[in-house]
């Protein structure tokens, strides 16, 4: 096999490992941004919202948050990241890594406003206090989800990656064939 193709090959084994560690984190926060709820069973924020359960919200995406950080900054560390699909990989990662990262805070932002709100006596300000925790749960349950997505697109980009050495295992990239496109006319020349 060409050398210049061997050093773009992430092993098959890594490939399987990393794709399978995307696989169970994003599992996980999936899990997190469907459990973690802030609404009563009515669709109505409740009269008194647990602030040791939303404070928990917090400490757990941190952790989330510390655990894809760490996988993305153990991929870029490797050798395998700065070749082109590598980087594509990497690329997926960062962007992981900064939605989970954006998550904590806004369920800080949550648990800290259920505090707020019991010590609100005038209904205006409940109503304000209840809006804003509403948009900052979701806002945090959201960043989860699109930190999921992008594992999976992490994930996709490694088995794309598995695919096209599968089909061309000695090609180097010059020698897979492009698709043929057809000739320009003589009027668009």
């Amino acid at each position: 096999m060409n050398p210049n193709v061997q050093r773009e090959l992430i092993p098959r084994d890594d490939a399987l490992r990393l794709i399978a560690e995307f696989d169970n984190m994003k599992v996980k926060l999936l899990d997190a941004a469907e459990q973690w709820q802030l609404l009563d069973g009515t669709g109505h924020v409740p009269a008194a919202p647990p602030y040791a359960e939303l404070i928990q919200h917090a400490a757990d995406a941190q952790s989330l948050a510390h655990n894809v950080v760490q996988l993305t900054a153990d991929f870029a560390q490797t050798a395998h990241s700065t070749n082109r699909d590598g980087s594509a990989v990497l690329a997926r990662l960062s962007t992981a890594s900064t939605m989970a990262c954006f998550a904590a805070p806004y369920f800080a932002e949550t648990a800290e406003t259920a505090l707020s709100l019991r010590r609100s006596s005038r209904p205006a300000d409940r109503q304000q206090l209840e809006h804003r925790m509403v948009i900052d749960h979701a806002t945090a349950r959201a960043y989860l989800r699109r930190t999921s997505e992008s594992l999976r697109d992490a994930a996709k980009e490694l088995g794309n990656h598995l695919d096209i050495h599968r089909f061309f295992p000695t090609a180097t990239q010059r020698e897979i064939p492009a698709p043929s496109l057809p000739k320009p006319s003589a009027r668009h020349r």
